[in-house]
């Protein structure tokens, strides 16, 4: 029996509410890193044309369709694209088949450290902008993620990433990059417990912090976005959509039309709007970084 226009089967969860676009966007996933750990697994899910998933929540199951008349676009995040570059598995090929991909590149410079201990360094991550700016088409359709900022304290001081941003920015920006999104860490009551001494710094010195980076990026040429953080925006950096329809819609090569509407699946200070994320927090992510809000495997 065909999937729904929708894209979810009728006995799993329903598509999303107030969804009035054809087509749905397709998130590969915020709730683990698919293209670095899972590309062989999302290559047969669009072999098969759909995928089925336990709801985050309820833990009911439920099907999407991954065939590319029913997806928009895909939106890809990670901290290494190898895999997809060097298509293992056949991954590039099989994305091939959709008409838009969307890329999030975390690079927070604390690759192969104790905090990401599977992730690429920094200056080995970067060297891959180049070609996935190739593939994706558009130098908007690729957003650098400096995110999220974090402190700890170490030997009676206090450590940060914040000083890797000029580096990491001039070379993102040398490479054709034009948008980054940031955000300070949240720390849960699961990261807390992971033993690191974790230090969240007062609002006023993350608006100092915020305030100098936007104009870092100002100076390069970037755009600075923040992620789910109001306060940010007195620094002078814009409201994040992570996933904007209307982006979307704009970069896409038909003009087809993506979702516009609040994803109220996400927090309130979110910007994104609808899309149907096709990763699962049981897929734990070997990257192992120890402030992540899913399940890393520790190391």
């Amino acid at each position: 029996m065909p999937l729904p226009e929708a894209g979810i089967k009728p006995s799993g969860l329903a598509a999303p509410e107030g969804c009035k676009a054809t087509t749905f966007v397709v998130s590969a996933s915020r709730r683990t890193d698919i293209i670095a750990w899972y590309s062989a697994w999302l290559v047969k899910a669009i072999k098969r044309g759909q995928i089925t998933l336990p709801h985050p929540f309820t833990h009911s199951p439920y099907s999407v369709s991954l065939r590319p008349e029913n997806v928009h676009t895909v939106v890809l995040w990670s901290k290494d694209f190898r895999p997809l570059i060097e298509n293992r598995y056949g991954v590039r090929e099989a994305l091939s088949i959709y008409e838009q991909l969307y890329f999030h590149f975390t690079i927070t410079g604390l690759g192969a450290t104790p905090l990401e201990p599977r992730v690429p360094p920094w200056t080995e991550a970067i060297k891959q902008l180049p070609e996935i700016l190739k593939i994706a088409g558009h130098p908007l359709r690729v957003t650098l993620r400096f995110d999220p900022l974090i402190f700890w304290e170490e030997a009676g001081e206090i450590s940060s990433n914040v000083p890797l941003a000029e580096p990491i920015f001039t070379a993102a920006a040398e490479a054709g990059i034009t948008t980054v999104r940031f955000s300070f860490a949240t720390f849960y009551g699961k990261v807390i417990k992971r033993g690191w001494n974790w230090f969240d710094p007062p609002p006023e010195q993350k608006l100092e912090i915020a305030s100098k980076l936007v104009e870092l990026g100002r100076s390069l040429g970037l755009t600075l976005y923040s992620c789910a953080n109001p306060l940010l925006l007195k620094a002078g950096a814009l409201p994040s959509s992570c996933i904007d329809g209307e982006l979307l819609t704009k970069l896409h090569p038909r003009g087809l039309p993506a979702p516009t509407e609040k994803d109220k699946g996400q927090r309130k200070e979110c910007g994104c709007t609808l899309s149907i994320d096709i990763g699962a927090y049981s897929m734990k992510c070997p990257s192992g970084c120890v402030y992540c809000y899913a399940n890393p495997i520790r190391q």
